[in-house]
C-alpha cells in the first residue's frame, strides 16, 4: 500500500484547511487509516481514524467539534478537513494505514507541513 497525503499550507488561526490522502496497491487489506501529527519537540500523537469501509470515527480530543475525517471510496482517498484552526495545531500531518490482522499501522505516507499563524 501507498499513502500519498497533501494539502497542508499555512494559514491564520480561525481558518480552514482539508489534507488528503490518497491510497494505492492493496487498498483491500486496510482496515483503518488515520492521521497523526508531530510538532517540533514533541511525540508524534494520533489526530483522528475512521474505518476503511465506513463509519466507526475516532478523534483526539483537542480536534472534536472542529476536524471532520472521511472518505471517498470511490476514489480509495481520506480527508481530514480542518476548521477553526489554532496556533497550537500547527505540525506536520501524516495518514497512515492499518492493516487488517495488523496491530499497528505500519504504512505512512510523507507529512505535510500544517502552519496555523495567530
Amino acid at each position: 500500500v501507498q499513502l500519498q497525503a497533501s494539502g497542508g499550507g499555512l494559514v491564520q488561526a480561525g481558518g480552514s484547511l482539508r489534507l488528503s490522502c490518497a491510497a494505492s496497491g492493496r487498498t483491500f487489506t486496510i482496515n483503518y487509516m488515520g492521521w497523526f501529527r508531530q510538532a517540533p519537540g514533541k511525540e508524534r500523537e494520533v489526530v483522528a481514524t475512521i474505518r476503511w469501509s465506513g463509519g466507526n470515527t475516532y478523534y483526539t480530543d483537542s480536534v472534536k467539534g472542529r476536524f471532520t475525517i472521511s472518505r471517498d471510496s470511490a476514489k480509495d482517498t481520506v480527508y481530514l478537513r480542518m476548521d477553526s484552526l489554532k496556533p497550537e495545531d500547527t505540525a506536520v500531518y501524516f495518514c497512515a494505514a492499518l492493516m487488517r490482522f495488523a496491530s499497528q499501522y505500519d504504512y505512512w505516507g510523507q507529512g505535510t507541513q500544517v502552519t496555523v499563524s495567530s
